[in-house]
């Protein structure tokens, strides 16, 4: 057993070397390879997770301001449509007033034509009547020339 023993110390002796060279290459590729690539792949996750946030908060202030701008767009278009609104009961009122006006102004009108034909009916009827009286009188001579003659 004693020579299982020594022969495992030589194997564990000549194991020391190559433990300390893959201990050795371990911290070297660690130092010189792993923490570079670690640093890329941090830097490069960094990135994209960066891009991607200022997407995001570039989206949600776009949607944002499309709100506002849809906001604004329907207050503007209100705002329009009672000026339209109320310009149109402006024209409403004026052309009621100018119809009112006018009609005022018709009925004014036919009172005086009705007047002025009331007037000139008169006119005439008197004139028929001193008129008759003036023909019966000359029938009258006349019927009365010829019984005598």
């Amino acid at each position: 057993m004693d020579a299982m023993l020594h022969a495992l110390g030589e194997i564990l002796l000549r194991a020391v070397p190559t433990f300390l060279l893959i201990l050795l290459l371990h911290f070297y590729l660690k130092g010189m390879f792993f923490k570079p690539m670690e640093k890329v792949l941090q830097a490069r996750y960094d990135a994209t997770e960066g891009a991607r946030k200022t997407a995001q908060e570039s989206l949600a202030h776009a949607a944002a301001r499309t709100g506002e701008y849809e906001k604004a767009l329907f207050a503007a278009k209100s705002e329009i449509y009672q000026a339209q609104e109320k310009a149109f009961k402006e024209m409403q009122e004026r052309q009621s007033a100018a119809l009112a006006d006018a009609r005022a102004a018709a009925d004014g009108r036919l009172k005086d034509a009705q007047a002025a034909i009331a007037a000139e009916a008169e006119a005439a009827r008197r004139s028929l009547a001193s008129e008759s009286d003036a023909l019966a009188e000359r029938i009258a001579e006349s019927v009365l020339q010829r019984s005598a003659a």
